[in-house]
Formats: structure tokens, C-alpha cells, sequence
């Protein structure tokens, strides 16, 4: 399993390594084989919306090579979304078989079309006894 972690500008951190360490223990512990992550962006450093400062070693990658892209969330996912350039490089994923968000990462990826027909799930509230 290939996975693209896309970063951008304003992100928040937390919803990238929260969901950064759950994954890559698929790996780490051998539960599959050949598990590979990029770290992906517009630019070869990004600004998390803290001040943290994160080298990324592929800018602007096709993304089509991937079999998982993650988006995480931020602020600046409200602008981003119509960011033009960044759209069409998130739409080069069109085929990549698991698009996972977190918080208004969907609003990325909604923006760039792979939300179209999707239903928001029910969410039931929690049981009380």
C-alpha cells in the first residue's frame, strides 16, 4: 500500500498525525506488506497553522500512483478549496481507491469533485441507560 499524506499551508498538525501514526503501524507491525508513505505538497515546506515547519519531499506529485490520499484538516482548507492549481493536482488522485479526510480536509476533498453523490452518514447519538 502506497499513501500520500498532503500537506499544505495552515494545516493543523494534529489531524495529520493522529491519523500518521494509526496508519503507518500497518507497516511498522507487518499486518501488510510493502506499505510505503510520501509526504506531499504545492511546495517542499509547509506551516502548519501553529508555526511548525515540515519539509516535504514531493512537490506536486502525480497522485494517481497512490492506493490511499489523505487530506487533513486546517483554516485554510476554507481558501484552499479554491485554489485552482491545488484542485486539479488533488483531481489527479481520481482513481486511487481510499480518499480519507480529516475534519475540513473534506472540504478539499469536495472541491475536488470526489465527494459528488456521497452521503453524509447517519450518526446516531449515543445510548444513554
Amino acid at each position: 500500500m502506497k499513501m500520500a499524506f498532503v500537506l499544505f499551508d495552515g494545516m493543523t498538525a494534529l489531524d495529520f498525525a493522529g491519523f500518521y501514526e494509526a496508519i503507518t503501524w500497518i507497516g511498522i507491525l507487518g499486518a501488510k506488506e510493502n506499505v510505503s508513505w510520501d509526504f506531499c505538497s504545492n511546495k517542499d515546506e509547509i506551516t502548519d497553522d501553529r508555526g511548525l515547519t515540515v519539509k516535504v519531499t514531493h512537490v506536486y506529485p502525480d497522485l494517481s500512483g497512490y492506493d490511499l490520499l489523505f487530506v487533513p484538516g486546517g483554516f485554510s482548507t476554507r481558501s484552499l478549496r479554491f485554489d485552482t492549481a491545488f484542485i486539479a493536482w488533488l483531481q489527479t488522485a481520481g482513481n486511487v481507491t481510499y480518499k480519507v479526510s480529516v475534519c475540513t480536509g473534506a472540504l478539499l476533498l469536495g472541491a475536488a469533485g470526489f465527494l459528488h453523490k456521497k452521503k453524509q452518514p447517519q450518526i446516531r447519538p449515543p445510548m444513554i441507560y
